[in-house]
């Protein structure tokens, strides 16, 4: 299994690396959008019984919220209420993982798929327009965390993070993302010329809040008694199994790049 995950990433890296600093920015900013609407046709499948015709009306109804943002989102103004907005939902979302299980109606669960969705398309859509460095430094951030957390939670694991969530994640594991995101942000602000007191922080922050995204994404797939989202990965699962931590830390990681120096 490990080595299909592995073997499944690397390709994985390939075609990121290719759509990001190869094709034009309209295809780049498409793939993105493409990778949200996969997203959103796997978030269908929590909802209700999650047929097909509750997933492909999700998909419409997220396509229809990017398509009425995509001529204001380069307002600067307009930007910035969309990605506060999210972290008020993520901080929110940090406050009902505690509280699970709850009961989780299908409106619920239509409305904070949008939540998660739309505001992580809006932050990835703007990092690219940046500079399609800084977005995958923001990608790198959620992945070594991912990848820290994986090792030292398989090796060293024992006190439970959120059991009834995700039974697999373990404290040591977060903290083992967090030392190597620590060890990233150490080597970056060297790299960017950024003061270390502030990058530091910066990217353990972005680190913390993909996990509550991870948790809340699963919280979804628990209730609707799912493992997975999907199947397009082998190894991984489907688009949000792979974007789920991405999806917190977008947003965070958008608003944050004046703070540090990169805007």
């Amino acid at each position: 299994m490990l080595k299909q995950r592995i073997f499944t990433a690397l390709i994985a890296l390939a075609v990121i690396g290719v759509v990001l600093f190869a094709l034009p920015e309209p295809v780049a900013r498409g793939f993105v959008a493409a990778l949200i609407i996969a997203g959103a046709y796997e978030w269908g499948g929590f909802i209700g019984k999650g047929g097909r015709a509750i997933r492909v009306a999700y998909i419409v109804f997220i396509g229809i919220l990017i398509a009425a943002l995509v001529p204001v989102i380069d307002d600067a103004a307009t930007l910035a209420r969309v990605l506060q907005f999210a972290l008020a939902w993520w901080f929110a979302a940090l406050v009902w993982l505690m509280f699970f299980p709850t009961p989780i109606p299908a409106a619920i669960s239509w409305l904070c798929g949008a939540l998660v969705l739309v505001p992580a398309w809006a932050a990835l859509d703007f990092l690219y327009r940046q500079s399609p460095q800084l977005l995958v430094f923001a990608l790198l951030i959620v992945w070594i965390a991912d990848i820290g957390a994986f090792f030292v939670g398989k090796g060293f694991g024992r006190v439970k993070l959120a059991p009834k969530i995700s039974p697999g994640k373990t404290w040591e594991g977060v903290l083992g993302g967090l030392t190597a995101v620590l060890l990233l942000a150490a080597v970056g602000s060297k790299l960017l010329d950024i003061e270390i007191a502030v990058l530091v922080p910066f990217c353990l922050a972005v680190a913390m809040l993909s996990v509550v995204g991870d948790l809340t994404v699963s919280m979804f797939k628990r209730t609707a008694g799912v493992k997975d989202s999907g199947t397009l990965f082998p190894g991984h699962g489907g688009v949000l199994d792979r974007i789920d931590s991405v999806t917190a830390a977008a947003p965070l990681f958008a608003l944050g790049l004046a703070w540090i120096g990169l805007q």
